[in-house]
């Protein structure tokens, strides 16, 4: 009998886990051969009509074996009801520790069967790669090609891991490259696939919070950057509340009418809103970078740059910029060299790019307090999947002080109590500022520690410090990365400190090899190179004794060195230490159980209640005992904004001094009701974002299908026909009675399309009725187009082909990017709207509606013209050769 699943509202899936068990007990006999010949057999069941739910319970089955074969583990029942859920198109939430990475196996097995092709979607790059890098020893057992994209990879290498049946990609790699190839110009420069089904890994940072801000691909501006320097100049002249009122809440910034004057008088300008010399956004810009950024908690300098520390993850954001000059004001507030800002090219947001895929599924911890967002906007569903084993962990009610200073003693205090008992203690910041801060309190007291934050030389280590954040009397403060991605083991991760010690071994092994061959420069600089690599693959990649021995053998084949006693000492030594460390880890996690777990601190809510759970279930992870608490101030950000005030007036009644907590059940639930409020907030930001883009995104997929269909098409003559058509029944509409305006409109037509300079225009007129001449147009356009085509063969073969096809891409990358500033400038005015009584956004969709008519018939015109006009090119293209 197999093991039922603990809650009685998933017995409707009982009888389907069951049969997938089944099919796995006869499946565990077979040979590896056999076991990979099992993709074969389900593949030709499709094609003979079976669906997908049909052939599911062997997929997972045949899955499930070669989970067991290659990785030695057998998965739950929970992990197989999770991979059904995610089958089934809908978000499985189960909490950390539970195998989110091996539950994604079963579904996406499953769904390439049908050689559409699956895609798994991490939020970055390290993830992406550990999770690919694990999953292709599993479908090696059954014949299924796994694929990476990673950053740095090149067109040919993206098309070569896009081919592959099942690939891992980063949310904005598969972004960018989406909106890469809708501006590709020739179709051997599109690199991916059809959206089939994806699984979002981390599902609610990437569709919740990763959607507050679309993707764009931007072109440099013309655009002066001194303006940027001189608002801030201003800025700093003016005063908050009195010239101009900051909103925290919504962080905003609002100019008073004062404000408006002053800066008026310091510009020497009439009017600060003056459309052709406008200063207000770079005044408003300015006041916010200098009231609601700071450094090291909304971005660090690295390099002389400014980069993003993504506030939900706190993880940096290399490459990305904030938009609208906000990212300029804030390089003119820390005095660093202003980056030109940028024309948007193309662009997209989340929701629209991932509604794309025709099947979409995500898994995450924290998923539940969002479902109405992810039901409404995505039509996913939350499916909440119980824990193979009971949570034991004791989630303590908050702590708050009425300063921070006593907030941050009490956390120090609680840190020294911990590292005493030897009991391993997780701190949670909310920015890199508090997490160092905190770093220099224990410094003080003596008491060691591990920092992970956005610093680069701490995300270095950030696998390394996680994965032994469980070892005895660890201390490790983390800004919110340490929520996502990696397990903490309670006692420690022997493969991983294996790893750490085996790189000073091989560094020496190295080296004694390298005496075997030439002592040159150029070998010498090489193998520091390898070591340097070694380093970072050893801690960030490698999982594995055959790994390791297979990057040494081929490192050293390409610098002619060669040992043979090296790889068998390697191995032994490998082995013997991780040995000794598994005892030591079993050791130590024994006693840990004892001392209660892993201890979370929060020193601070987050404005999401995700966050928040996501620290907390870092402790009690399959089973384990744990605990967590949070220590707040009324200093804090939160509670000073949303109604600080009440509690710290009770706290005067009650005489409460600087140290002594209040600790209340009322405190709590205000708490998570101004957290609810902000969250409130956040999704109307993307819910009017979405709306928004809606507009555009109709527009995007007409535009980006006309240019799909143009790219991959070999005969483009019939779409330039259909253009020039088009064009004569557009300019034919406003075709009246009038003998003067008639002639007006046929001249037109005649020297938009280059046709024939002999054609009469009075007796076409007085001869033909508007239906007749439209046909008689339609006659001259293809008679002329015939002779413009066989004039340009003669020159070269195959240029009419190359012209029409540079000329229909080209025409439509601008006026498409000209349209994109179009569509801004009216959504940042249309707002005024509402206060004549107006729906800015029915007005936004007319307006949009008519700008893209507009767009699409300069197309046209444009197009046609040029096709029509070609000679001056061709005389230059002919100079050239």
């Amino acid at each position: 009998m197999f093991n039922l699943l603990p809650q009685q509202k998933y017995n409707k899936f009982q009888l389907l886990i069951n049969q997938i068990n089944h099919f796995h007990k006869i499946i565990s006999v077979y040979s590896d051969h056999d076991l990979k010949l099992q993709t074969q057999k389900m593949q030709k069941l499709l094609m003979q009509g079976f669906t997908l739910d049909e052939i599911l319970p062997e997929a997972f089955g045949t899955a499930k074996e070669a989970i067991k074969r290659a990785l030695g583990i057998e998965l739950f029942n929970v992990q197989i009801l999770g991979g059904i859920v995610l089958h089934k198109g809908k978000i499985a939430e189960m909490k950390t520790g539970e195998g989110k990475t091996l539950v994604a196996i079963l579904p996406s097995y499953l769904n390439t069967l049908n050689g559409k092709g699956v895609s798994i979607i991490t939020v970055n790059d390290y993830l992406a790669k550990r999770d690919a890098e694990l999953v292709r020893k599993v479908f090696q057992y059954i014949n299924i090609d796994v694929g990476l994209i990673q950053q740095s990879m090149n067109i040919e290498e993206r098309k070569m891991q896009y081919r592959c049946n099942i690939t891992y990609i980063t949310n904005n790699e598969l972004g960018f490259d989406y909106l890469r190839d809708n501006m590709a110009i020739n179709q051997s420069d599109l690199v991916q696939k059809e959206f089939h089904f994806a699984i979002v890994d981390e599902v609610d940072s990437i569709l919740i919070d990763e959607a507050r801000t679309p993707l764009i691909i931007s072109g440099p501006s013309e655009e002066k950057t001194n303006k940027y320097y001189i608002s801030q100049e201003i800025v700093t002249k003016i005063t908050k509340n009195i010239h101009y009122d900051v909103d925290e809440k919504t962080r905003n910034v609002i100019l008073t009418e004062d404000g408006i004057k002053v800066c008026e008088q310091l510009l020497k300008t009439r009017n600060l809103y003056d459309i052709n010399n406008p200063w207000i956004q770079y005044i408003l810009s300015a006041l916010k970078a200098k009231e609601l950024f700071y450094k090291n908690i909304h971005y660090i300098i690295k390099n002389e740059e400014i980069v993003i520390v993504d506030e939900f993850t706190g993880r940096i954001m290399e490459g990305r910029r904030w938009s609208d000059g906000l990212h300029q004001a804030i390089e003119a507030k820390e005095n660093k060299k202003i980056q030109p800002e940028n024309l948007t090219l193309a662009s997209i947001t989340y929701q629209n790019l991932f509604l794309l895929y025709k099947k979409l599924s995500g898994m995450t911890g924290t998923a539940k307090t969002e479902e109405t967002e992810l039901d409404r906007i995505y039509q996913l569903e939350v499916e909440e999947i119980p824990t193979n084993k009971i949570c034991l962990r004791q989630d303590f009610p908050d702590f708050v002080y009425k300063n921070e200073y006593s907030k941050w003693k009490a956390i120090a205090n609680e840190c020294l109590d911990m590292y005493k008992i030897g009991r391993p203690v997780l701190i949670g910041t909310t920015n890199v500022e508090k997490s160092e801060f905190l770093a220099g309190i224990l410094n003080e007291l003596k008491i060691p520690f591990n920092l992970l934050n956005a610093k680069p030389e701490n995300i270095a280590r950030e696998a390394e410090i996680i994965t032994q954040a469980g070892r005895k009397g660890t201390i490790t403060i983390s800004t919110n990365m340490a929520g996502r991605g990696t397990d903490i083991i309670l006692g420690g991760n022997p493969h991983a400190m294996t790893k750490i010690i085996i790189i000073n071994y091989m560094k020496k092994v190295l080296k004694i090899s390298s005496l075997l061959c030439s002592n040159s420069a150029s070998t010498n600089k090489k193998i520091n190179l390898l070591l340097q690599e070694l380093n970072y693959k050893f801690i960030k990649t490698i999982t594995s004794l055959e790994t390791i021995e297979q990057y040494i053998e081929d490192e050293i084949n390409s610098i002619n060195l060669k040992n043979n006693d090296m790889y068998t000492n390697i191995q032994k030594v490998y082995l013997q230490i991780l040995h000794e460390y598994k005892h030591i880890c079993s050791k130590e996690k024994t006693e840990i159980l004892k001392l209660g777990g892993l201890h979370v601190i929060g020193t601070e809510r987050h404005e999401s209640r995700r966050i928040d759970y996501q620290l907390k279930g870092r402790a009690g992870r399959q089973g384990d005992p744990g605990s967590s608490r949070f220590f707040l101030s009324l200093e804090d950000n939160l509670l000073r904004i949303f109604g600080g005030d009440k509690i710290s007036k009770l706290m005067k009644v009650l005489s409460i001094d600087n140290d002594t907590p209040i600790e209340s059940t009322i405190l709590t639930k205000s708490l998570d009701s101004a957290q609810k409020k902000i969250e409130s907030y956040f999704y109307d930001i993307r819910k009017q974002l979405f709306e928004y883009d809606e507009v555009i995104n109709n527009q995007r997929q007409a535009i980006y299908s006309e240019r799909k269909r143009i790219l991959q098409s070999n005969f483009t003559r019939d779409c330039i026909i259909e253009y020039g058509e088009s064009t004569i029944d557009e300019i034919l509409t406003t075709y009246n009675q009038q003998a003067n305006y008639k002639k007006a409109i046929i001249s037109k037509i005649t020297h938009l399309l280059n046709l024939a300079e002999n054609i009469e225009i009075d007796t076409i007129i007085n001869k033909y009725n508007k239906e007749q001449i439209a046909c008689f147009l339609y006659e001259q356009l293809r008679i002329t187009y015939d002779l413009r085509e066989s004039y340009l063969e003669q020159l070269r073969p195959g240029l009419m082909r190359q012209l029409e096809k540079y000329y229909l891409l080209q025409q439509i990358d601008k006026a498409w990017q000209k349209h994109l500033e179009k569509m801004t400038l009216l959504k940042e005015s249309i707002g005024w709207r509402s206060y004549g009584q107006q729906d800015p956004l029915v007005e936004y969709k007319n307006e949009g509606f008519q700008l893209f008519i507009t767009m699409v018939t300069y197309i046209r015109q444009t197009v046609v013209y040029l096709t029509m006009r070609s000679r001056l090119i061709i005389n230059t293209v002919n100079q050239d050769r």
